[in-house]
């Protein structure tokens, strides 16, 4: 175990069948494997830490996710090249999931900062992002 390091995110979600066919693909492609699985939740697992979505009660599903309000405002995992990025790009795209930023792609987050951004159904920003040159 190593002190600091996060270990685990938990997320409640409005679909969780949506969420787990969007986060599935996305995160064997990162080399997270199934870790857990009930009705109404599923986790991943890569290393120590594991990412947990379960769906949310129907009672609190009155209000929307949005990134701009007090809370997550996205997600963000490290990728082992730009070409890997540019891969994932292609899949994204290739899937029918709107790249944000078209305009500023791969370049978004800066003239140094090499990423691709994209949302997952509940609107949950996620970054995929290269190292650094």
């Amino acid at each position: 175990m190593k002190h600091g390091l996060i270990h685990h995110i938990e997320l409640y979600v409005s679909d969780i069948n949506e969420t787990v066919h969007f986060w599935g693909w996305f995160l064997k492609e990162l080399g997270y494997v199934p870790f857990q699985k009930w009705e109404g939740g599923q986790s991943w697992k890569l290393g120590e830490s594991y990412l947990v979505f379960v769906q949310a009660e129907e009672r609190f599903l009155d209000i929307p996710y949005h990134r701009r309000r007090v809370g997550l405002n996205h997600l963000a995992f490290h990728a082992d090249s730009r070409e890997f990025v540019d891969e994932m790009t292609t899949k994204l795209q290739q899937r029918g999931i709107t790249i944000l930023y078209p305009e500023l792609h791969p370049f978004a987050g800066g003239e140094s900062h090499y990423a691709v951004y994209f949302e997952d159904p509940d609107r949950v920003k996620v970054e995929l992002v290269a190292p650094d040159d």
